[in-house]
């Protein structure tokens, strides 16, 4: 950030800008936060991993948009795709917002502030302790109730999982995303196949409890506190389990839980904690997301804007994590967003849509005529 210049906008860029329906990525939600609390006082640069993720052609939340090569294409490719977009957009700061990229992110925090680029996420050891394989150790060592899970690398199991004493329903997850009831063996296969095929091994099989699902999200300062903390209970959810309507609460026990489980990591930067409530009051925890969950936006109208205060802390802002109202109801939709042929095509062809491009794809389609 340019310190000498008080018009300086800062810029930010904002990962995770697909739109399904079904399992949206919360960087749209991200950026609308930050519009809503600083309108176009700054700049906002999209970044996806597909030339179909709809959040990037949104005018009004993207000023330009690019697209970063997979986590799988390696390291090496993520860094020289930034070096490019940082020439071109002097980034201030970055809010990842996907589960499957936040190690390479981690893992280049170093390089990345040497381009200017600052991230408030958590480290290396810090992913590794709550990944799902590894969430029911760290439920143990906080004192939190964890469902029995187990890592699976064949469909095998769920065939012969009553001999271990599994019966059904139980829910498949992946390592990264993805969480299926199954009823059967037959549907467990399938789902393992599928869950396998999309984020590889191991798959994790976790007993089915009956009960409403209740999250937090918040910023952990990397102290062991927990900054702004903003929780609410599913009232819907999509085929995969992702809330397409829920309502901010007060929930003193989830809090004190999540606390704990900061406290335990010294997480640094944006969480989601989903505990599962059973009908005797008990908490069961679910999962640990190591960013914003794609309801954000529902925690800034309710009145606390987590991506906000988020880059007020990176910039060593004054930060005010201001208390949220209860009873908010959030109910999701699906919106089409409709963009001329050219604008897909400067995406596709130079994994970017900027002024400079557009007016570029103009001057060829003129020439072409």
């Amino acid at each position: 950030m340019n310190q000498t210049n008080p018009n300086h906008k800062i810029t930010i860029a904002v990962t995770g800008m697909n739109a399904k329906p079904d399992n949206p990525g919360p960087g749209l939600a991200v950026a609308r936060c930050l519009r809503l609390a600083h309108g176009d006082n700054v700049r906002i640069i999209g970044l996806g991993y597909d030339v179909l993720d709809a959040g990037l052609y949104l005018k009004e939340l993207c000023d330009a948009a690019y697209l970063l090569p997979y986590p799988s294409a390696g390291e090496q490719e993520l860094m020289d795709r930034m070096h490019y977009i940082q020439q071109q957009e002097t980034i201030d700061v970055l809010i990842p917002c996907l589960d499957a990229e936040l190690l390479s992110f981690s893992r280049l925090h170093l390089e990345f502030e040497h381009l200017g680029i600052r991230m408030l996420i958590p480290d290396v050891a810090q992913l590794r302790d709550r990944n799902k394989d590894r969430l029911g150790e760290l439920a143990r060592n906080a004192g939190i109730r964890y469902p029995e899970t187990k890592n699976i690398t064949s469909a095998d199991f769920f065939y012969r999982c009553h001999d271990d004493n599994w019966t059904y329903p139980m829910v498949v997850k992946g390592i990264f995303y993805d969480a299926t009831i199954v009823n059967n063996a037959d549907e467990g296969a399938a789902a393992f196949r599928q869950v396998a095929a999309s984020w590889g091994y191991p798959v994790l099989v976790q007993r089915y409890v009956e009960g409403h699902e209740v999250n937090l999200t918040a910023v952990g300062d990397g102290k062991g506190e927990l900054l702004g903390a903003v929780m609410m209970r599913k009232q819907a959810v999509t085929d995969k389990g992702k809330a397409w309507s829920c309502i901010t609460i007060e929930d003193r026990q989830l809090e004190h839980d999540a606390l704990k489980l900061v406290q335990a990591l010294q997480w640094a930067g944006p969480l989601e904690v989903e505990m599962l409530k059973e009908s005797d009051g008990q908490y069961l925890l679910i999962e640990i997301n190591p960013r914003f969950p794609a309801w954000i936006y529902l925690a800034a109208e309710a009145g606390s804007n987590l991506p906000a205060g988020l880059v007020d802390l990176v910039m060593a802002k004054k930060t005010e994590f201001k208390k949220p109202k209860t009873g908010m109801m959030m109910i999701r939709y699906a919106k089409e967003t409709v963009i001329d042929l050219n604008t897909f095509e400067a995406m596709a062809m130079h994994g970017c849509y900027t002024a400079d491009v557009k007016q570029k794809r103009g001057q060829e389609l003129n020439d072409e005529q």
